[in-house]
């Protein structure tokens, strides 16, 4: 037998300004049995912040991070946020998935361009939004972003 393989664990960072959607995500995280460190930043500029301190967000490298990103938030939206992210040479190459009400054309096209890796609507029910979370976590598994 070989040696155990060591485990990576991502850290994610939820950028997100509705306190109940804040408490749906980690609700959902639990019953999914989803362990992963969760950071919250209640808009882009304070999810920029944590992304470039020295964190534990920050101490792992971009392969071992993922943002769930709002688009519709005060002092820096989505979009911008996104803007500031790919323009970041140290963060650039962070997974963002966008989860937002914003059923926009544009704003979809718009995340897109910016190299989101998926871009799910926020569903209605905590039934479904724990169905997304436990979706998501498969994905995420999949892509091996452990």
């Amino acid at each position: 037998m070989g040696e155990p393989t060591e485990v990576a664990i991502t850290n994610i960072l939820l950028v997100e300004d509705d306190k109940v959607d804040v408490m749906n995500v980690q609700r959902s995280f639990k019953k999914a049995n989803i362990t992963n460190p969760l950071f919250v930043a209640n808009n882009g500029l304070e999810a920029l912040e944590i992304l470039r301190n020295e964190s534990a967000l920050v101490q792992m490298p971009a392969s071992r991070r993922l943002v769930l990103l709002d688009l519709n938030m005060p002092k820096m939206g989505g979009i911008e946020f996104l803007k500031a992210l790919r323009s970041d040479a140290d963060l650039k190459a962070t997974t963002v998935i966008v989860l937002t009400t914003s059923d926009q054309e544009r704003d979809r096209i718009e995340a897109f361009n910016f190299n989101v890796a998926g871009y799910i609507l926020k569903p209605v029910t905590f039934a479904s939004f724990a169905e997304v979370m436990a979706a998501l976590n498969h994905y995420w598994t999949l892509c091996e972003i452990p």
